[in-house]
Parts: C-alpha cells; sequence; structure tokens
C-alpha cells in the first residue's frame, strides 16, 4: 500500500522547484497531498503517514507567517508520531527555535562551519559522502547538525553531518530533489546527476522514515 505524505508548498520560501523536485523523486510510491499557507480542512493529517518540508529561497524567519494557520496541526501530527522531512529550508525548520523537534541537536549553516569548503550563499554542488559513497550534490546554504545523538546518513567534505536521522525526523542540508534545470549554468551541467538521487532520497524516507525496505524505487 503506498503511503501517504503531505507535502508544504510556500513559494519561494518551500519553493515550487523543491516541492517539483520531492514530486518528481517520490512517484509513483507514494500518494501526496499539498498543502499552502491557508488552513487545511479537519483531518487532513488523520491518513498521513509523512510530513514534508522542502527547500526554498528566503529567511528561516518566514516560519511564523506562513506556518501560522497550520501549525497546531503539524505539531498534533507529530506529537501522536508522525515522521517529519526537511530539506534544506525544511531542515532549519526542526531546530529550537521553530518547530523544535530535536533533542540536544541544532541545525546551522554549514558555510559558516569550520574548514567548510562553500563560504557563501549561492547555488553550487558540495562534495558529499553519502552512505560512504562519494557523491556531488546541489547545495544552496543548507544546514549541519551539531550536538545530541542521531544517526549520521551523509557528510560534507569536512565531516560535518549533511543528512541525519533522529527518532522520526531526517533531516538533509543538500537538494537530492534537484532536477536538470536547476543546473543551467554553465559551469553547472557537467554536474547534472541523471535523477540519480531521486532514489537516494526515496530510500532514505523508506528506509530511515517508513522503516520499510521493501518499499518499490520504481
Amino acid at each position: 500500500m503506498k503511503k501517504t505524505i503531505a507535502l508544504f508548498l510556500h513559494h519561494p520560501t518551500c519553493s515550487s522547484d523543491s516541492v517539483n523536485g520531492v514530486i518528481a523523486a517520490f512517484n509513483p510510491m507514494a500518494r501526496i497531498k499539498i498543502f499552502t499557507k491557508h488552513k487545511v480542512p479537519e483531518g487532513f493529517f488523520d491518513d498521513v503517514d509523512l510530513v514534508v518540508f522542502p527547500g526554498g529561497d528566503g529567511e528561516a524567519t518566514a516560519f511564523r507567517s506562513v506556518l501560522k494557520p497550520n501549525l497546531p496541526d503539524v505539531r498534533a501530527f507529530m506529537q501522536r508520531g508522525g515522521k517529519y522531512l526537511g530539506i534544506c529550508m525544511g531542515a532549519y525548520w526542526a531546530d529550537a527555535y521553530y518547530f523544535n523537534l530535536l533533542q540536544n541537536t541544532r541545525c546551522v549553516q554549514y558555510i559558516k562551519r569550520r574548514r567548510a569548503e562553500i563560504r557563501s550563499s549561492y547555488g553550487t554542488v558540495a562534495s558529499v559522502s553519502w552512505l560512504g559513497k562519494a557523491q556531488q550534490m546541489y547545495f544552496y546554504d543548507g544546514p549541519t547538525f551539531i550536538g545530541g545523538d542521531f544517526q549520521t546518513v551523509a557528510t560534507y567534505a569536512n565531516g560535518d553531518p549533511m543528512a541525519i536521522v533522529q527518532g522520526n525526523v531526517g533531516l538533509i542540508g543538500c537538494h537530492l530533489e534537484s532536477q536538470q534545470h536547476w543546473y543551467s549554468k554553465k559551469y553547472m551541467q557537467p554536474l547534472w546527476h541523471q535523477n540519480a538521487h531521486h532514489p537516494l532520497l526515496w530510500q532514505f524516507v523508506a528506509n530511515h522514515l517508513l522503516q520499510n525496505n521493501q518499499m518499490s524505487l520504481f
């Protein structure tokens, strides 16, 4: 049976590009419901297995203005054991300043970390070790994670965590949902991953959040 995923859209904070990339990565393995800054209908989250907050462009502080109508519903979903996937901006929102989903772990800017090879905010690729395999993954001022106990699935070039799981929460700093048009700049074109990162994203969800290693990739 397909899992039901609630995916938040508010362009540009949680951008249509990132949302479309998540849909491309998760179809046809999941049933996807979109919600926005507008109040969801009563019972919207009753059949949801996973809520996804993707990445975008803007300040993390937009959290309260765009999510105020649905904050109680999302928090109630998490309190009853729901699963959360945050990508880039959505990962920042797991922090104590926002949803406060983590135990003794903070989400901080990678570009400000010691020995980070990327030092400013722009679209590029980061050198990543994903389950021990070297990858070049799309990056735009994503977070890393410090303090507390969690499972590390991927690391940045300096060894900082890039993708983690803590309980019912999975967080990813890079954009595995990226699509070909994200790589339109000439220097980026040879780095396009040919959609190879999409199944990695789905497997991250299947293995670590939905706990089903048998979920089909295609």
